[in-house]
């Protein structure tokens, strides 16, 4: 938060990321990390240059037997910051029909944007049925961040994509791979190790990736790796 209040708006930009849950930040309580969620949101909308746009991965979660909904949460930052809402999709995180508890199979991918209004003539699909590999249980999916990555690389004049949560870094690793630059920023140092060795081929038909770390993925749904997204 500190380096993104600092380092202002960059020409140029797009980010592409996915907040910290509210188990990450164990501190606070549910009301909070409301608020302080939506001041993230809204940071990194504030930080988007005027010809990018700002992209949001995010799983809804269940608290005290009801539904946190992080897309209406990340609308509301739109709002305070005046951002227009480009695209929402849903991504399968789990097959469509399984059962899960503490957090949904799905997760919203919003684009937002200052000015840009793509072509309709490009839309995408709404529905990602798989979010493809993921170096984390709760990781960005790597097909996730191909269809946020490859809309700017469509739609925008921009090159660089800035991850100011990157945990695992597939954002990162993306990017790269489709030879945009890449900036990532997280608070732990073992999280920055793990997305600097992240390799991630796209350009076959269902990208591949791989771990410089191999045996270090956190397969359960609910447990809390340190700095995984969503």
């Amino acid at each position: 938060m500190s380096w993104l209040e600092a380092r202002g708006r960059v020409p140029g930009e797009s980010f592409v990321t996915s907040l910290p849950d509210l188990s990450e930040l164990p501190r606070f309580g549910l009301a909070e990390w409301s608020a302080w969620f939506v001041e993230a949101a809204a940071r990194v909308m504030s930080a988007s240059s005027d010809e990018g746009v700002a992209i949001f991965f995010q799983s809804d979660i269940r608290r005290e037997g009801l539904w946190v909904d992080k897309g209406a949460l990340v609308a509301r930052a739109a709002d305070r910051t005046g951002m227009g809402l480009l695209f929402h999709k849903i991504v399968c995180r789990r097959p469509a029909g399984t059962v899960t508890f503490g957090r949904a199979s799905y997760a919203h991918l919003l684009g937002y944007a200052r000015s840009l209004r793509p072509s309709l003539a490009r839309t995408t699909p709404d529905v990602l049925p798989d979010a493809g590999f993921m170096p984390g249980a709760k990781s960005m999916g790597v097909k996730a961040c191909l269809d946020a990555c490859r809309f700017v690389e469509r739609e925008t004049a921009t090159r660089t994509i800035v991850d100011p949560f990157c945990g695992w870094g597939t954002v990162l690793a993306v990017a790269n791979g489709l030879g945009l630059d890449a900036v990532g920023v997280d608070l732990s140092a073992r999280m920055c190790r793990r997305a600097r060795g992240l390799r991630i081929a796209v350009a076959e038909r269902d990208p591949v990736g791989e771990m410089a770390e191999p045996g270090e993925r956190d397969d359960e749904e609910d447990e809390e790796d340190e700095h995984g997204r969503g």
